[in-house]
């Protein structure tokens, strides 16, 4: 497992690195020692989604207060196209955003500090996502912004085809 820096502070691509033999393969997909070199995170719960048809957005979604979360965020089946925006005011990213592609084959994972962001869009069927955080999943304290917002002109590989109400209903960021 190494972790590679991005052009946002805190955002890391983390490469699992898999073994590979005539049985298969084994991946490790979280390991606390190696994170905790960059970033200190205690696993409280996974999450899996399953997207049935590509081009379903999901996002931008995150959580304020005490239980702001930070994330890693790993396609096990399918392909994703991600984007993880920094809303950290005191950031010298603010406002920044980059975009990765993960999939089932390039073994990679993202991690996100608290503070940021995102949002994918599933560029293949049955998509298949697990991510782990440091933090309770808590309705009160989630925050999300549009996939679309001008202020911020997020270019999507594709036009989104499936998003729900909940995400279409975000309004525009503000500072």
């Amino acid at each position: 497992m190494k972790l590679i820096k991005t052009k946002i502070n805190g955002v890391y691509i983390v490469n699992n690195k898999p073994f590979r033999d005539k049985r298969g393969a084994f991946t490790r997909l979280f390991c606390e020692k190696e994170i905790s070199k960059k970033i200190s995170f205690k696993v409280k719960q996974s999450n899996l989604s399953f997207n049935k048809t590509k081009y379903t957005l999901r996002g931008f979604h995150y959580q304020v207060g005490k239980y702001s979360e930070i994330k890693i965020i790993k396609c096990l089946k399918g392909k994703i196209y991600d984007i993880v925006v920094d809303l950290r005011k005191k950031s010298l990213t603010y406002k920044k955003f980059i975009c990765i592609k993960l999939d089932d084959k390039n073994d990679k994972s993202i991690l996100l500090p608290k503070g940021c962001a995102n949002a994918f869009l599933t560029l293949k069927d049955n998509t298949l996502i697990i991510y782990y955080t440091n933090n309770y999943y808590k309705k009160n304290s989630e925050r999300g912004i549009k996939y679309n917002d001008s202020s911020f002109n997020f270019n999507w590989p594709k036009k989104p085809k499936i998003i729900s109400k909940k995400d279409l209903s975000y309004k525009n960021f503000k500072d």
